[in-house]
């Protein structure tokens, strides 16, 4: 465990348990963002260099730069047409995986957050200026963990309640222990639960979303200490929705949510959703919508990794 006034991060699912109910933390901070920033693929194609740990990927079918560029107009269009700004950036055919900024671009109220890449073809991403640019004319201080000692690839392993300001961290690859810690201090978080990832998994999430702070869906099978779901099931009781592994490997998990009602996720994730998943989420209140990503997913990310929120 590392306390201290303003840090409180946890590696034990006993100890997180045990805090999360000594600390009683209020839901005071915005949970659903103001507007969200996508970067358009331009000459779309599937790196290879980021395959080493990520077995979403494709490598064995050749992509179709038309076909992923109008699959990412229908989704700037669904997420738009439901109330929600979008607020697009253009990408670059030297950043492939562009197309996924939260892994490189997060932030909380006044704040800009720029990720630690592990692979360098990623690290590119983040030297572009138009980003920090549009954000500091706009107020937001810029806080760059590449000037940290870590890796730490933001929300892609980062899963945060932002109305309490509670983090969720699967370790892996994608993010060390010293990231973890730099991440809980640029996002402001209370309290942060780390846990490691099977080997099998490179970003949390792709196996687990938070819904509107009310709720979260994760695949089980993803943490390597089963003792890890209970922590998660701890913070949303009675609003844990467990995902089999046909969800998970369909992006279910890479699922987001914008507004208090509305879930967005990909055809795949929707078409492989079992019934009783999505009558517990209509339950919930939750209205699910979807479009087709296949092209995009080739590249081992879906509808998540493509939506950066903007608080």
């Amino acid at each position: 465990m590392k306390t201290s006034k303003t840090v409180v991060i946890l590696y034990q699912p006993d100890d997180f348990i045990a805090e999360l109910a000594r600390a009683n933390i209020p839901p005071d901070s915005p949970c659903t963002p103001k507007r969200v920033m996508m970067i358009e693929p331009e000459g779309f194609y599937v790196g290879e260099e980021t395959a080493l740990d990520n077995h979403y990927m494709d490598l064995t079918r050749a992509a179709d730069p038309e076909r992923a560029a109008r699959q990412f107009r229908d989704l700037v269009n669904l997420i738009r047409s439901c109330g929600t700004e979008v607020k697009v950036f253009p990408g670059s055919v030297k950043t492939p995986d562009d197309v996924f900024p939260n892994n490189v671009f997060g932030t909380v109220p006044g704040r800009l957050v720029i990720g630690n890449m592990r692979y360098p073809i990623r690290r590119l991403e983040a030297e572009r200026t138009d980003i920090p640019e549009y954000f500091t004319r706009r107020g937001y201080e810029i806080v760059d963990l590449r000037n940290t000692d870590c890796v730490a690839e933001l929300t892609g392993v980062l899963i945060m309640d932002r109305a309490r300001r509670i983090g969720f961290c699967g370790l892996s690859e994608r993010v060390d222990r010293a990231g973890a810690e730099a991440m809980h201090e640029a996002f402001k978080l209370r309290l942060t639960y780390c846990f490691d990832l099977t080997p099998q998994e490179y970003h949390t999430n792709v196996v687990f979303s938070i819904l509107a702070a009310r709720a979260c869906i994760v695949f089980p099978g993803a943490c390597a200490d089963p003792n890890s779901v209970s922590a998660i099931e701890a913070a949303f009781p009675d609003r844990t929705l467990l995902l089999d592994k046909e969800e998970k490997d369909h992006f279910v998990g890479n699922s987001i949510s914008l507004n208090d009602t509305d879930i967005f996720m990909s055809q795949a994730a929707a078409d492989h959703l079992r019934p009783s998943s999505r009558a517990t989420l209509e339950s919930w209140g939750f209205k699910i919508h979807s479009t087709p990503l296949d092209e995009l997913e080739k590249a081992g990310g879906s509808l998540r990794c493509m939506v950066a929120k903007i608080f």
